[in-house]
């Protein structure tokens, strides 16, 4: 006769948070052409109001939330299971939560992983971050890719009760994406410096945009000293830099809001390029990079928000899976018209597309080949993963090591 198998201990259900999760107070997501989503808060309780994107990474939700890049969004997660693994210290890339508001299906009742430290909706209620969940999100982005991005409002608690009308005014009322000048909101309001790992190799400017931690991290262990500097600095505190420690290349950092606002900056990074000073630029730090060369920058439908984005380097022919948060992209001459993106003459000689989305061929990096400066539109850093592109750090430091002999005039 077969033993029976022992089944083990049974099971233990988390009563409380059960009970927690079911009885959470209502909470409405009013988009701002009328739709309207019902659901449980998660989070705080209030009202919030941004624009509504969507992200596909299947998990990275902690880096995800405290991306500065997210500043004024509300961002839609389409995996349907959020905050299975809490939330602990090592994993932010900023010292908070920048999302506006958040929005997922079904919230974890509790969080199951031996790094977790406390659980994320703990950490929603304790910043403040209005969120919704209990709703059907693929529905919600179905209609996002559709009809594009646009601003939405979520009320919860007592919020929840006003009328549908009076949602729908306060969506209505909020500043569009379009010609929102954030980066100065997000950047640090002074210089540090990330000390290079080990032995100083050079040293390097880096333009806090909105940037995350792991960028500098990744530099340091490269051996570059990276100061960074606040977004509204000046040609003149490049100088002062240079003066007092050297400076061997500069770095543009992802950020949030309309590229087209960031003409300080876009002025600085031309007196840059005329130093022939070696340059690199990540996510809004590539749209920069492209208006300073003469280009446009145009709004995306719904962006490029994931860890699962396919682009093809055609320099090598490879293609990347990579980390992306963009709503804005480079409008190439002639791409919109099927005249593929052949190289254009520039006031700082010709510039190539080197790098391409597959899913749409957006515009994903660019290089100059008279000037020793390049750039990609999404995120090599990509501390939730994929790590396919994280070699473009080591060619940012072959490109100051090419380049001995420039500095700042």
């Amino acid at each position: 006769m077969t033993p029976a198998l022992d089944p083990g201990p049974a099971a233990v259900v988390d009563v409380a948070a059960v009970t927690a999760l079911l009885e959470r107070p209502p909470a409405v997501l009013v988009l701002e052409d009328g739709r309207v989503f019902r659901g449980q808060a998660y989070g705080a309780l209030g009202t919030t109001v941004g624009e509504a994107v969507f992200s596909t990474g299947m998990s990275g939700y902690q880096e995800t939330l405290t991306d500065p890049s997210y500043h004024h969004q509300v961002v839609v997660m389409t995996a349907p299971h959020i905050g299975n693994t809490g939330v602990n210290d090592e994993d932010p890339e900023s010292g908070r939560i920048w999302v506006a508001g958040y929005v997922v299906r079904d919230p974890a009742i509790r969080p199951s992983n031996w790094r977790s430290q406390r659980t994320l909706q703990d950490d929603l209620s304790e910043q403040g971050v209005v969120g919704i969940s209990g709703i059907d999100t693929r529905a919600l982005t179905r209609h996002l890719r559709e009809l594009g991005a646009m601003r939405v409002g979520i009320f919860s608690g007592e919020a929840a009760a006003d009328s549908p009308e009076a949602m729908l005014e306060t969506v209505r009322a909020a500043p569009r994406m379009a010609g929102s000048a954030l980066a100065e909101q997000v950047s640090t309001d002074r210089p540090y410096v990330v000390p290079a790992h080990g032995k100083r190799r050079y040293t390097i400017a880096a333009l806090d945009l909105g940037i995350k931690e792991m960028t500098p991290t990744l530099m340091a262990r490269r051996g570059l000293e990276v100061h960074v500097l606040p977004a509204t600095s000046t040609w003149e505190d490049l100088v002062a830099l240079r003066e007092e420690h050297g400076l061997d290349g500069v770095f543009f950092s992802n950020g949030p809001g309309d590229p087209g606002t960031a003409a300080p900056q876009v002025a600085l990074l031309q007196r840059v390029l005329a130093a022939k000073l070696p340059f690199f630029g990540i996510c809004f730090g590539n749209q920069l990079l492209g208006r300073a060369l003469g280009f446009q920058t145009y709004k995306l439908k719904y962006g490029h928000r994931g860890i699962n984005q396919p682009v093809l380097d055609r320099r090598t022919g490879r293609v990347e899976i990579t980390s992306h948060n963009h709503g804005f992209a480079i409008a190439w001459p002639g791409a919109a018209d099927g005249q593929g993106f052949d190289d254009v003459r520039t006031m700082f000689g010709l510039v190539r597309v080197s790098h391409v989305c597959l899913n749409d061929l957006v515009v994903e990096g660019i290089e100059c080949l008279d000037v020793p400066a390049f750039s990609v539109q999404y995120h090599p850093e990509a501390a939730a993963g994929p790590h396919d592109s994280e070699h473009l750090f080591d060619r940012f430091v072959e490109l100051i090591a090419g380049s001995a002999g420039t500095g700042v005039a």
